[in-house]
């Protein structure tokens, strides 16, 4: 049984202008029969951003740095942004990101019930990042180990975001990388 996993940040995710990516067809207002209410477009099927709050934008970006990801030149001290190949990883103040969402406070408790997950093209490479993450300043959450369907692991950044590092054979990529699901 393949097992797919659905990355979603919905809690951390802003709604921006455009982020829809709707074609021009269905960007023009439409009106049901009654010609008095609006139609909403249908959204396509992807994410764009993937926004994390986080405490200190500088350190949280030396830590993705030192993974060796690199910074967009648009980035600035309040806002810096990873281009992840079509989409982007973005970090912002918890308190900025809470301000923006209209959220009572920055800093709920508890599991958040979502992880970002690192795909690797071999088991060996699932421990090798693991290792990285941890040199660059991330915490071991779990060691790289066998499950049923490959190998995975998890570690936690400076600022508590989970991320699991995963190798499975039913994942498939393209000639650049991008991740092919079936």
């Amino acid at each position: 049984m393949i097992r797919m996993k659905i990355i979603l940040f919905a809690f951390l995710l802003i709604a921006l202008p455009g982020v829809a990516d709707v074609t021009h067809a269905t960007t023009k207002t439409m009106l049901n029969k009654d010609k008095n209410s609006m139609v909403a477009p249908q959204l396509k099927q992807r994410l764009h951003i993937i926004l994390l709050g986080v405490e200190n934008v500088a350190e949280s970006a030396r830590f993705y740095e030192a993974l060796g990801w690199k910074r967009a030149p648009s980035s600035h001290a309040g806002f810096v942004k990873f281009d992840m190949g079509g989409f982007a990883l973005a970090l912002i103040s918890r308190e900025d990101l809470a301000k923006d969402a209209l959220a009572p406070n920055a800093h709920g408790t508890g599991f958040s019930g979502v992880a970002l997950i690192h795909l690797v093209r071999n088991a060996t490479d699932v421990e090798l990042t693991l290792k990285r993450a941890v040199e660059a300043g991330g915490t071991l959450v779990k060691p790289a180990t066998k499950t049923p369907w490959g190998t995975a692991g998890y570690f936690r950044d400076p600022d508590g975001h989970l991320f699991e590092v995963d190798h499975e054979e039913v994942w498939e990529f393209d000639n650049e990388d991008h991740l092919v699901v079936n």
